[in-house]
């Protein structure tokens, strides 16, 4: 069976270019960056060439660049360490309510730590308000943090404009990219951002590795203690092959693949929405990541939908890959105002570059039958085949 693979929004397949470059540093120059001798010199220059790669696409400086593990750690990072380095200004951050889990949960333990928390609405769209935030922002406000591309909706956010209004009031901005990163353009300097986070695996590059950019002059606590690598803010030995491999999926993006996903989501979305009954796109129609289609179908649970195109051999999801082991309807889709039954009908699909009109077509396809059959077995009464 062929198998179609419409989620990567939570992952994507290594690009063979990524590969490519990160081979050899897996064994032929496999030095440890921190160390002087030549095969250390390798790595190191490795190093800070793709740091250079990564800085160049955002407009920041190299020395901006901080190597991690991923989304998750960048994301804890800026905001713990923006949090306990400004403790004397205020104890205030500002962010929503439908920002990944490891924001959200993030802010919830800095709660429990003495720090206010104040987490915004949405529109229906799930676009948050700028003058929201700046109604929001107080004397003791030290932080905003506003997911930029959201990772299951698709809605963009208005960074620049929120940013401005932080740079206005002294506050940090920081925004979670990991989705939108090489899809929606980001400049620093124009957006007003302070910290941004990104990773790999969402851009064909490999898991595991991630960056944060942090404006100089930036107040900020470690938070991973050790030998003082990245410029004393990240400890622990630098991973080359993966930060190498990061720095060619940013290298290899490029306009051509984000107009075939914007051309294929947007013949998915037409489609889908004129050709089955009783469905509606979430998120914003316009504003939003260029592979992102998450849809409703009402009076199914989206999960035996997800199922049930998997046996087709199309792979999709119900919610971000982070919060697929939950039962609970998704945060964000309640926080834009649908109710627990509307939330559970929903199906995300995010193409990737190597997805074809053919394989949308299929999905289509299949999507129509088994949509069909489980309304026929659905013991809600009264909705359309």
């Amino acid at each position: 069976m062929k198998r179609i693979y419409m989620d990567h929004a939570a992952t994507t397949p290594v690009d063979e270019q990524v590969m490519k470059a990160m081979n050899p540093y897996q064994c032929e120059r496999y030095g440890n960056a921190s160390s002087i001798h030549r095969t250390g010199q390798v790595a190191k220059e490795a190093l800070e060439t793709s740091r250079e790669v990564i800085a160049d696409k955002v407009n920041a400086s190299p020395e901006e660049i901080i190597f991690t593990s991923g989304g998750t750690e960048s994301n804890n990072f800026a905001l713990k360490g923006v949090a306990f380095a400004n403790r004397d200004k205020g104890r205030h951050i500002i962010t929503t309510r439908v920002e990944h889990g490891c924001v959200l949960n993030s802010c919830r333990w800095l709660e429990t730590q003495g720090f206010k928390v104040t987490y915004l609405g949405v529109d229906e769209n799930g676009m948050v308000r700028p003058d929201d935030v700046s109604q929001a922002i107080t004397k003791d406000t030290i932080a905003v943090s506003v997911i930029h591309g959201n990772n299951e909706v698709g809605t963009v956010a208005p960074i620049r404009e929120i940013g401005r209004i932080c740079t206005e009031n002294g506050v940090y901005f920081h925004t979670d990219a990991c989705q939108s990163f090489t899809k929606v353009p980001i400049d620093v300097e124009k957006d007003n951002l302070d910290m941004v986070t990104i990773n790999a695996h969402k851009i064909y590059g490999p898991k595991g590795v991630g960056a944060l950019y942090i404006k100089k002059c930036t107040r900020i606590d470690a938070w991973q203690h050790g030998g003082g690598h990245e410029r004393n803010l990240r400890s622990g030995t630098e991973n080359i092959p993966s930060i190498v491999g990061f720095a060619k999926s940013v290298e290899i993006a490029c306009e051509s693949d984000i107009a075939h996903m914007k051309g294929l989501r947007d013949i998915l979305i037409t489609r889908v929405l004129s050709e089955v009954l009783d469905c509606s796109l979430n998120g914003h129609p316009a504003q939003r990541l260029c592979n992102n289609a998450n849809i409703s179908f009402k009076g199914i649970e989206g999960e035996a939908l997800l199922l049930r195109l998997d046996l087709h051999g199309i792979a999709c999801s119900t919610a971000s890959a982070c919060s697929s082991h939950t039962l609970e309807p998704s945060h964000v889709l309640m926080a834009m105002g649908l109710g627990a039954e509307d939330a559970h009908s929903s199906i995300r699909f995010s193409v990737g570059k190597e997805n074809t009109l053919e394989d949308i077509e299929y999905t289509i396809d299949m999507l129509k039958k088994e949509v069909g059959l489980l309304r026929k077995i659905s013991p809600v009464g009264g909705i359309n085949v």
